[in-house]
């Protein structure tokens, strides 16, 4: 894709919001030249036209700084995760209040065979099998924007079976080789037990055979969630009063096609684009299906099973299961397309300052590279143009003047309702299950 040249204006005022955030988000670094290399490394990923790897940003004939670079980025033993996890507490102080936690799934083709966790697999994002690493981002959305604040790197087996391999890519002892999805739901369970984040609904999309444990996962954990499934998903309902015996079993095609007298409209503005659409929706409430791997299976968990159809179409193309059933369906909608954000973000922003470039073979390496590229993404929509939403306090410089340009770019775009602004979640809604002490908080 064409990677756009910033105004000098432009990059001069992101360069000094980076100087702010090196000195919010990297303090967990002990050494002040390794706090210096990740100032290089981020206006290197801002500024740096083409393909931003380590030679492109180091410059014609830097060999020396180039090789600081390599060795900040893929050998240095800095941990990512505090620097992450400040990201994350920064962005709900400063920038417009997530409504959801997303995950997208992000696929890196790749030619040779030596890039950590690169391997001959199925893609379902690409309908295909392909050479390439499978990542997935943890993104904090609203309607407004979107910011990329956990990573994940799925390990294929022979990256975690072959000692050789794993020694020279620097897998840690602890990694295995799990599904993406089963990747991304580790990760938001530390996230939310560790990172001292509001709770937030999971978005994500889950294939049939990650469902159950997704589930039963995020259950024990008091997380809420939508997750976007296949219509050919089976789904059990029913089993309550006389004239519904049961349960039965159906896919969740059909059985919301079946409800198809009950739907209801609602209109919305899709992300980035301005044009209004129209979708109906009807919902059932469904029963989880115990994961497998379990000998004694959990008590059945009150479950949403959400479908959509666009407005001229004659069957529903959409599916979602929920665990949060006490908001109206259009709120829940209008979570479950919050994708559509990320994705927008991720096109606009998160590719142009270099996410997919990491050329190096380490492990260490890629999570260093994709934490910066992280922080580089918030400089860029934070920094570049608009104002700072009404009432959010903004990071600024020990000087006489404020960081310019400090808040999120293109304010006003994203969801939004034909008859007023976007709706967001209620405050303080609990969700069932969930005693009020873990409240999650709009």
């Amino acid at each position: 894709m064409a990677r756009a040249v910033l105004p000098e204006e432009s990059t001069k005022e992101i360069s000094e919001l980076i100087d702010v955030l090196i000195s919010l988000f990297f303090e967990s670094l002990p050494r002040r030249d390794q706090r210096n290399w990740a100032r290089v490394y981020l206006n290197g990923l801002v500024r740096t036209s083409g393909k931003k790897t380590i030679r492109n940003i180091a410059g014609t004939g830097a060999s020396s700084v180039e090789q600081s670079l390599q060795q900040f980025i893929s050998k240095s033993p800095w941990d990512w995760t505090p620097v992450r996890r400040s990201l994350a507490q920064y962005l709900e102080r400063t920038a417009q209040r997530p409504l959801a936690w997303v995950v997208q799934p992000m696929v890196i083709e790749k030619a040779g065979d030596r890039s950590v966790g690169v391997g001959r697999q199925f893609v379902p994002q690409l309908g295909r099998t392909a050479n390439c690493q499978q990542a997935s981002g943890i993104w904090l959305a609203s309607s407004e924007a979107s910011f990329p604040v956990e990573w994940t790197l799925t390990l294929p087996g022979p990256w975690t079976n072959e000692l050789l391999r794993r020694r020279r890519a620097g897998i840690p002892d602890t990694a295995r080789s799990l599904t993406p999805a089963q990747d991304a739901v580790h990760a938001v369970q530390r996230m939310a037990a560790t990172w001292q984040l509001q709770r937030r609904p999971v978005v994500m999309e889950v294939a049939n055979t990650d469902l159950p444990q997704s589930i039963e996962s995020f259950t024990l954990q008091d997380i809420p969630f939508v997750f976007k499934v296949d219509g050919s998903l089976p789904v059990s309902f029913g089993g309550a009063g006389r004239q519904r015996p049961g349960p039965h079993t159906a896919p969740a095609r059909e059985l919301i096609d079946s409800l198809r007298s009950q739907r209801r409209v609602v209109e919305w503005t899709r992300h980035g684009r301005g044009e209004g659409a129209v979708t109906l929706l009807t919902s059932a409430a469904i029963l989880a299906t115990p994961g497998e791997d379990r000998p004694v299976p959990l008590p059945p968990t009150p479950l949403l099973l959400v479908g959509a159809w666009s407005e001229a179409a004659l069957l529903p193309s959409e599916f979602w299961i929920t665990n949060i059933g006490d908001r109206p369906l259009a709120q829940l909608f209008l979570l479950a397309k919050l994708t559509d954000r990320v994705s927008l973000d991720f096109t606009e922003t998160c590719e142009p300052v270099g996410i997919r470039d990491f050329e190096g073979r380490s492990f260490r390496g890629w999570h260093h590279h994709a934490t910066l590229a992280s922080v580089a993404h918030a400089s860029m929509l934070l920094g570049a143009r608009g104002k700072v939403p009404t009432g959010y306090p903004v990071a600024v410089r020990p000087t006489t003047s404020g960081v310019p340009g400090s808040g999120i770019a293109r304010a006003g775009a994203g969801l939004t309702t034909r008859t007023g602004p976007p709706p967001v979640l209620p405050p303080r809604p609990l969700i069932p299950g969930q005693s009020a002490r873990r409240e999650y908080i709009r």
